[in-house]
């Protein structure tokens, strides 16, 4: 292996790590939103209505959410199905975001400053959606291999 090919793998493995860093990253976020929709269904309530214009969430349908999102969770956080998982997380924040717009209007009252920390999160999720197919520490990629062998 000459040293220009050395390289090429050296960076495509520091990428597949740095991705597999920002997956796990942003995996932390929604796993607190997951966690909170079975401990808190009142707050996930309060946050549907305040942020989604959607009133009535009961803890049974704050419970059915939150099973639903952990399931997308746990294939985000192995990389099973990544266009779909990586694509639906996106999304999700991006939604997220869009809702809090009032926050950003005024950010020097308390605690609007804080929801400027989704700006980074969305570059972090359309980052690891663009480069996707790159993300190798996956299950989608352990697969692929086994089949091969």
């Amino acid at each position: 292996m000459n040293e220009t090919e050395r390289v090429a793998v050296v960076s495509k493995q520091k990428l597949a790590w740095c991705l597999l860093i920002l997956r796990l990253g942003i995996a932390t976020v929604f796993v607190m939103w997951t966690i909170d929709k079975f401990i808190n269904p009142s707050h996930a309530a309060a946050v549907f209505e305040r942020f989604y214009q959607l009133s009535g969430l009961t803890p049974e349908i704050s419970y059915a959410i939150g099973a639903a999102q952990s399931a997308l969770l746990l294939a985000f956080i192995v990389g099973l199905f990544r266009t779909y998982s990586y694509g639906a997380i996106l999304i999700l924040h991006v939604i997220s975001t869009v809702s809090s717009y009032m926050k950003y209007m005024d950010p020097w009252t308390y605690p609007n400053l804080l929801f400027f920390a989704a700006v980074p999160m969305l570059s972090a999720c359309i980052v690891l959606w663009v480069l996707r197919t790159h993300d190798t520490y996956t299950l989608d990629v352990w697969r692929a291999t086994e089949k091969l062998n």
